[in-house]
C-alpha cells in the first residue's frame, strides 16, 4: 500500500473522529468499513486522542487539537473537579464497561458496593489510568511548539495536579490499571506500571516546562524526583524493564516498554537496559514481522451477541510503528522501514485496524490510534524512505 494513501486515509479519519464540540472518538465508527462484531470504540480515551492531537500537529491541522483540548475543559465530567475516568461519551459524561441506571436514593448504595469491589470484580465502572493524565500534558507540550498553549494551562494544572494528588512516595494510593485496561497495580503491594509511570514523568517534566509559574511546581517536582527513583528499580537484571514493578513483579515482557524511549524520552535507544529488554520482547512477541501485545495476548475485540469473544489477539499496528521509531532513533534505518511498511502492506483500502490477524486487517477498523501512530512514524522515518514524502508539512 502506497503511504500517500494512507495519509488520506488518516487525514480523513481524523476528521470524522473529531466531533463538531471537539471530542476525538477512538474510531471512525460511522465508516461503512466499521465491523458489526467488534466492541463500540466510539468514545473518547485521552490516551487515543492525545496521539491523534499529536499527529494532526504534525499535519498542521492545528484546529482539532485545540478544539480536543478545549473539550477536555468544558465537556469531560468531573476532570476539573480531579476525577479521571478511563473513557467519556463524546458529550462528556464519564463512560464505563456498565452505565448505571438507578434511581438517585440507590446511587450511593450502588457505588459504595462498586468500590468495595474495585478490585475483585473485572465489571468495574471507572478505571484510574494515570498514563492519560501524563500524555495529555505531553500532547499539550508537543502543540506549544507550533502553537501558543497559554489557555490551556489549567488543564495541564489540573492533570498534573491529578497525577500528585493520587502518588504516594513509591506508588499510587488508589488502584491503578495500565494502558490496556486488564491489569491493576495495588497500593499494598506498593506496585507500579512501568509505562504508566513513564508517561507520568514525562507529564511532570512538560507541565514543569510550560508552567513556569505553576502554584504546586514544589509538589510537581517532589513526586517526580520519587517517581524518577521507582523507575530506575523497574529494571531487574537478566531480565529488563518489568511490567509490573512492586513487591509482587510482573515480568512479562510487554512491547509497549519501548516507549521508555520514545514517546516517554527516559532512557536514550543505545541504553544498555533497553537495548536488553527490546531483545526480550522481539524473542517473545514478534510474529511473522509483527509486533504482539505480549506472549498469550488473548483480546481481539470481538463480539459475539453482546459477549466478548476472546481467543487470539493479533499484531498490534501501534506497535509496529513504534518499534519503527525506536530503530530510527537507533539509526538502524532497515530495520526501521521493515516494521513500518510491514503495517502498511496489510492496510485495507488505506484504513488501519486496530489488530492483524492471520494477515489481514482484524477488530476495529479504522482506528485512529493507528493512523495517529503512522504518521508519527513517518516523521522519524522519513530521512531513510525512497518515497516522496507524506506531506511537505511533516517535518
Amino acid at each position: 500500500m502506497e503511504v500517500g494513501k494512507i495519509l488520506e486515509r488518516s487525514k480523513e479519519v481524523f476528521r470524522n473522529c473529531s466531533l463538531q464540540n471537539g471530542a476525538i472518538i477512538a474510531a471512525d465508527v460511522s465508516n461503512p468499513i466499521y465491523p458489526k462484531n467488534v466492541k463500540w470504540y466510539g468514545y473518547v480515551w485521552l490516551r487515543d486522542a492525545s496521539f491523534v492531537c499529536y499527529a494532526c500537529d504534525l499535519l498542521k491541522m492545528y484546529e482539532i487539537s485545540e478544539r480536543f483540548f478545549k473539550w477536555c475543559l468544558d465537556y469531560a465530567e468531573g476532570l476539573k473537579d480531579g476525577v479521571f475516568a478511563h473513557k467519556y461519551f463524546p458529550n462528556g459524561r464519564i463512560a464505563g464497561d456498565f452505565d448505571l441506571d438507578l434511581e438517585e436514593k440507590d446511587l450511593k448504595r450502588e457505588k459504595r458496593k462498586i468500590l468495595k469491589n474495585y478490585v475483585r470484580v473485572k465489571a468495574f465502572y471507572v478505571q484510574f489510568q494515570p498514563d492519560q493524565l501524563g500524555t495529555l500534558i505531553w500532547a499539550i507540550y508537543e502543540h506549544s511548539k507550533f502553537r501558543s498553549v497559554e489557555e490551556f494551562k489549567e488543564l495541564i494544572e489540573i492533570l498534573a495536579n491529578g497525577i500528585c494528588k493520587y502518588w504516594k512516595r513509591s506508588c499510587f494510593s488508589i488502584p491503578s490499571f495500565d494502558l490496556w485496561e486488564e491489569r491493576v497495580a495495588l497500593p499494598n503491594l506498593k506496585q507500579v506500571h512501568t509505562y504508566s509511570l513513564a508517561a507520568c514523568i514525562k507529564g511532570l517534566e512538560c507541565a514543569l516546562e510550560i508552567c513556569e509559574d505553576g502554584e504546586n511546581k514544589k509538589v510537581w517536582k517532589n513526586t517526580l524526583k520519587q517517581m524518577k527513583r521507582v523507575l530506575k528499580n523497574c529494571y531487574v537484571e537478566n531480565v529488563g524493564f518489568v511490567r509490573t514493578y512492586g513487591r509482587k513483579m510482573d515480568e512479562t515482557a510487554d512491547s509497549s516498554l519501548v516507549s521508555l524511549v520514545w514517546h516517554w524520552e527516559q532512557f536514550k535507544a543505545s541504553d544498555e537496559r533497553i537495548t536488553k529488554t527490546v531483545e526480550r520482547i522481539l524473542m517473545e512477541n514478534k510474529l511473522d514481522g509483527g509486533i504482539l501485545r505480549y506472549k498469550g495476548d488473548s483480546y481481539n475485540g470481538s463480539i459475539e451477541f453482546l459477549d466478548l469473544k476472546n481467543n487470539k489477539g493479533g499484531i498490534w499496528p501501534i506497535l509496529n510503528y513504534l518499534f519503527s521509531i525506536y530503530f530510527s532513533l537507533k539509526g538502524e534505518k532497515e530495520r526501521a522501514i521493515e516494521y513500518f511498511n510491514w503495517v502498511n502492506e496489510r492496510a485495507k483500502d488505506g484504513y488501519l485496524a486496530e489488530q492483524i490477524i492471520d494477515n489481514k486487517p482484524a477488530s476495529v477498523i479504522p482506528l485512529a490510534w493507528s493512523h495517529a501512530m503512522f504518521v508519527i512514524a513517518n516523521k522519524f522515518i522519513g530521512k531513510y524512505q525512497n518515497n516522496k514524502p507524506l506531506n511537505s508539512s511533516v517535518k
